[in-house]
C-alpha cells in the first residue's frame, strides 16, 4: 500500500488488543533510511542509518469494513536515530525506546536516573 517503504522494512508484533469494533497493535518497525519516506520523515534525504521504533496502530471498523487507521510513533526517537536531533539535555531517547518495548527486563527510567534515585521507595 505504501510504495516508498525501504526494502528491508520489517515489522515485529508485540501485542494485539481486540475490541468489538477496533484492533490495537503494538509493534517494532525496523528499516534502513535509504530513501525519502515522506509519511515518516518528510523531505529528509536518506541517511543510510538503521532505525528501530515502537509503533501503535489503532484500526476501527464499521459494518465489517475498515473505517479508520491511526498510527503513532515517537518521532523524536526516529530523528535521534538518523542523526537529525541531538538528545543531549532533552528528555528523549533513540533506539532504547524500541528495545524496551521488546524486552521488559530492560530498565525503564534511564532518562530520569537522578530523579528516580531520589524518589525510589516513596509512595506513589
Amino acid at each position: 500500500m505504501v510504495p516508498v517503504n525501504p526494502p528491508d522494512m520489517a515489522i515485529a508484533p508485540i501485542s494485539r488488543t481486540v475490541g468489538t469494533d477496533s484492533i490495537v497493535d503494538e509493534m517494532i518497525v525496523k528499516f534502513t533510511h535509504d530513501r525519502v519516506i515522506d509519511y515518516l520523515l518528510p523531505g529528509i534525504p536518506p541517511t543510510g542509518r538503521q532505525v528501530e521504533i515502537a509503533a501503535v496502530v489503532v484500526a476501527q471498523f464499521r459494518d465489517g469494513k475498515l473505517a479508520s487507521e491511526h498510527i503513532y510513533w515517537d518521532q523524536a526517537s526516529v530523528l535521534v536515530q538518523i542523526g537529525k536531533l541531538d538528545p543531549a539535555g532533552l528528555p528523549i531517547a533513540g533506539v532504547e525506546v524500541a528495545r524496551k518495548a521488546m524486552d521488559r527486563t530492560l530498565p525503564s527510567n534511564q532518562l530520569m536516573a537522578r530523579e528516580w534515585r531520589t524518589s525510589e521507595g516513596k509512595p506513589i
